[in-house]
């Protein structure tokens, strides 16, 4: 799109002129999934005044909460041809239609066990937990334990996590070869915000150099390597550990070791939208939780330095 709008330019048959309306207002990430609403219905009104004479482009930002700027939060551009005053006006009416549903564009946060409950109520399996906390995607770590600790504490059966980074275990995984046992202390070695590691008595189900390729939507048939890997087996739990981060956007992965994820009732990710690309269409329900990890969804909690401004939802008025 962007492309085409330069060649126009070049060419002289429009003069963009652009208008940017910031919002006070930090937009829940998993309300952000373009396929579901209500985000779809945000972009559904973008399309529609990009329909409208005059109008070049429309874009909405929902921001990444995370980065401690200035300009932290969300906002929207609206590109007009030659004509300032539409640019603004538009702009402005898309940001106050946002702003006026601002309550829409928050979740109240859910825990593992909440998330597990919400989906056995559906009764459809496998129910997906989405780790958001965790998101190797957003620069989490990728090791932490709660969603691991409560699978194995609620006795979980066709139960498995994707990934958990911790190279020492799979170092540990290689060593001892496929179809042995081996004491480790599984996750929680980045930092004490992901939780205290697993003592664990697993079974090394599979083993992996880490190459494999996509099956997408997204990536499809593009190349992967998660570094040295490990299929482990905790009772009726499984984990893949991983040398490298990376959120799982597909199954194929899985399926290298040997793992049939359609089959499993329950499967963690370590992701908070992505993974939908590749999961979404076998998965029961999706539960979107708030283990304790580092990426923290209650903004509240970052110590902000530099924004210079109130946002919702952490400044009410």
């Amino acid at each position: 799109e962007a492309a085409h709008l330069i060649a126009r330019m070049v060419r002289g048959e429009v003069r963009p002129t652009m208008a940017l309306r910031q919002l006070p207002m930090f937009w829940g990430i998993n309300h952000q999934v373009t396929a579901h609403s209500p985000m779809k219905e945000v972009l559904d009104r973008v399309h529609e005044i990009e329909r409208r004479p005059g109008i070049l482009t429309a874009s909405v930002a929902t921001g990444f909460p995370w980065a401690d700027v200035p300009d932290v939060g969300a906002s929207v551009i609206v590109v007009a041809d030659g004509d300032q005053a539409l640019a603004r006006a538009t702009a402005d009416e898309l940001g106050d239609s946002i702003w006026q549903h601002r309550e829409r564009w928050q979740r109240r946060p859910l825990s593992v066990r909440e998330g597990l409950a919400a989906g056995e109520k559906t009764g459809r399996h496998p129910i997906i937990l989405a780790d958001h906390t965790d998101n190797t995607g957003g620069g989490a770590p990728g090791d932490s334990t709660e969603v691991l600790r409560t699978f194995l504490d609620m006795n979980l059966t066709d139960a498995l996590l994707l990934y958990m980074v911790d190279i020492e275990a799979v170092e540990k995984a290689h060593a001892a070869g496929i179809g042995r046992r081996v004491r480790m202390l599984l996750g929680g070695k980045s930092d004490p915000r992901q939780g205290p590691p697993v003592e664990a008595d697993a079974e090394v189900a599979a083993l992996s150099d880490g190459n494999f390729k996509y099956d997408g939507p997204m990536y499809a048939g593009l190349t992967g390597n998660l570094g040295r890997a490990a299929w482990l087996r905790i009772g009726g739990v499984s984990v893949v550990a991983v040398s490298k981060r990376e959120q799982p956007l597909d199954a194929a992965f899985a399926r290298s070791l040997g793992i049939d994820c359609a089959a499993m009732r329950y499967i963690a990710v370590k992701s908070a939208a992505h993974f939908r690309s590749g999961f979404e269409r076998l998965a029961g329900s999706i539960h979107n939780v708030d283990a304790a990890g580092i990426l923290v969804h209650d903004f509240s909690q970052l110590p902000y330095q530099k924004r210079h401004r109130p946002l919702f939802p952490l400044e009410k008025e």
